[in-house]
Formats: structure tokens, C-alpha cells, sequence
């Protein structure tokens, strides 16, 4: 009996050490992009709708239609005055009929001469628009975010309801192992 206590003993000492391991390996990252959505750039636009349902156009949120992007991510809120730090690459869907709110499933690659570059994040999930603060999970990424979950939060920094072009700035919080 004793040598089972002990072995018993022994084992849940090393489960213990080995979460308190695990939990050490893992680090927090912090990051912001400004995501920049250029509907009215005509040939320059960075969005494509591709798709729409019969009763989108009637729709006061657009509830159907399909945006393929890929939109400029940037250090700083101003599109031309800003590095730019990557691309945003993915679609979102008008999926709610009563209020906006966009289902996003988007890449946010990284380029140039960073420590991301070549790098990449996965984001998925609601986007509910109308909200100041809007929350989504990062579900994945590559190279340096290889095994990377966390959130990101969006807000919105600049709308023009004429064109629809808008600047978001993403607050993005991962934690990697």
C-alpha cells in the first residue's frame, strides 16, 4: 500500500511540475495594426463584393452579402502617411438581419523589414459594428505566431458613410508557446 501511495504521490508531483512548465513557455504579445477597408479606390479598391442574396440590396444591414479583402495593415491610422506593416486577406459575410454584424475569417499577413514579417495571424468570428469596442478570437498563425490564440479588439477610427471606406484599429493580445 505504501509504495502505491508514494507511486501516486510521485506521479501527481510530476503532473504539477509539468503544467507549472508548461504555463512558464508560454508568452504575451501585444500588438496594433491599423486595417484599412478601401471600398471606393475604384481600380485601386481593396474590396470586392462577390456575393449577395436576393433581398441584400433591400436589407438595411446588407444581410448576405459576401466582401472578399485584401486591405493595407499600417502602423498608424493615416493610410498614406503610415508604414505599411502587412495585409489583411479574407472575406467577411453581412450575417446579421437586424443589426450589422460581420462574420470576418481573415488572415492578417506580415511584411516587410519587421520581426513578423512573413508571418501571419488567423482571425474568426463575429464582428458586431455597431459596438464602440468589438471582440474576436485569433484562432492560429504562422511562422513567429505559429500556435498563436488570443483576441483582438476592434474599433472603429474613421468611417466615410458615403463610400464606405473605413480605418479600424485592432488591438491584438496573443499568447504563444
Amino acid at each position: 500500500m505504501a509504495a502505491s501511495s508514494s507511486s501516486f504521490v510521485f506521479a501527481a508531483a510530476l503532473l504539477v511540475l509539468a503544467a507549472a512548465t508548461a504555463a512558464q513557455a508560454q508568452r504575451e504579445t501585444k500588438l496594433r495594426v491599423f486595417w484599412h477597408d478601401v471600398v471606393s479606390g475604384g481600380p485601386n479598391s481593396t474590396v470586392a463584393q462577390v456575393a449577395e442574396a436576393p433581398t441584400t440590396n433591400a436589407s438595411a444591414t446588407g444581410f448576405g452579402a459576401v466582401v472578399v479583402i485584401d486591405d493595407p495593415l499600417t502602423d498608424g491610422p493615416n493610410l498614406t502617411a503610415s508604414r505599411l506593416v502587412g495585409r489583411a486577406q479574407g472575406m467577411y459575410v453581412a450575417a446579421g438581419k437586424d443589426a450589422l454584424s460581420l462574420m470576418m475569417a481573415m488572415n492578417f499577413v506580415f511584411a516587410g523589414d519587421g520581426p513578423y514579417n512573413g508571418s501571419s495571424l488567423a482571425i474568426l468570428g463575429a464582428n458586431p459594428a455597431e459596438r464602440a469596442v468589438r471582440e474576436m478570437p485569433v484562432v492560429g498563425g504562422t511562422g513567429v505566431f505559429r500556435f498563436a490564440r488570443g483576441y483582438c479588439q476592434a474599433t472603429t477610427w474613421w468611417f466615410n458613410a458615403t463610400t464606405g471606406d473605413a480605418t479600424v484599429e485592432y488591438n491584438i493580445h496573443l499568447r504563444l508557446d
